[in-house]
């Protein structure tokens, strides 16, 4: 089992989905955990549940995250980057203000996390940094330019703080997973099935599953379960890593 007794993380997008997954499996474990959504509301009620800490945060914002080190929210020894939107279109049709909105969430921002939280990792000599990546920081799908270029980029990212971090203590690893149960996911039923040209219906089988070998989504979870060994003390040797948990996909 995994002891956090003692240790602090941050997980965005900790108020649903995968977040929340984490936020309640390293609270479990013993760690105070410190909830950033948008929604201001369902982090503040996640973190009384959990005896921890909200942070209501717009993270498409980087210029105030810029300055996010004098923040005591990220005086933490495990960030976890999990937070994100979905933008089904295809190319020539995908708005150049949702494509660098979602870059700014799914990259800029994390950059800033990381970078703010470093140096009080380097200074205790530990730190974890997990990355919510997906099969898609791994392979390409048609009509998601901006997630699949966004979920890429952070791979290099976190691939790049695990070589500059490991002398101080600090790893940083991605899990991949394919698609997971959450609001997320099931906000892109109506789009795909547009965009293929099949009921909303057969999307999950035809579409999100077309590709793994288990026929079945991901659960929270299940994602939160591999997050909580990553910032444990048994993972210390586990760096620049990319974990998929994706049923088989990125096998083929």
């Amino acid at each position: 089992m995994t002891d956090l007794t003692g240790r602090r993380a941050l997980v965005t997008g900790g108020a649903s989905g995968i977040g929340l997954a984490c936020a309640e499996a390293f609270a479990a474990a013993g760690a105070r955990v410190t909830i950033a959504d948008l929604n201001g509301d369902a982090a503040r009620e996640v973190a009384a549940r959990l005896g921890g800490d909200a942070w209501e945060v717009d993270l498409s914002k980087t210029g105030e995250l810029a300055d996010a080190a004098a923040d005591a929210a990220v005086d933490v020894d495990i960030l976890v980057n999990n937070a994100g939107i979905q933008h089904v279109r295809p190319i020539p049709e995908f708005e150049p203000e949702t494509f660098a909105l979602m870059l700014r969430i799914m990259v800029e921002a994390p950059f800033l996390l990381i970078r703010a939280v470093l140096p009080g990792m380097y200074e205790r000599g530990f730190g974890r940094i997990v990355n919510i990546s997906s099969v898609h920081g791994l392979r390409a799908s048609e009509f998601k330019s901006a997630y699949v270029t966004a979920k890429h980029a952070l791979e290099g990212l976190s691939k790049t703080t695990a070589l500059e971090g490991g002398a101080h203590g600090v790893t940083s690893n991605c899990i991949n997973p394919g698609y997971v149960r959450t609001p997320l996911v099931e906000k892109q039923i109506a789009d795909q099935a547009r965009l293929h040209g099949i009921p909303e219906d057969e999307v999950v089988e035809k579409v999100m599953l077309t590709e793994a070998s288990i026929k079945r989504l991901v659960e929270p979870t299940e994602v939160a379960s591999l997050a909580l060994w990553l910032a444990g003390d048994d993972a210390g040797m586990v760096t620049g890593a990319s974990y998929t948990m994706d049923g088989g996909w990125s096998a083929r």
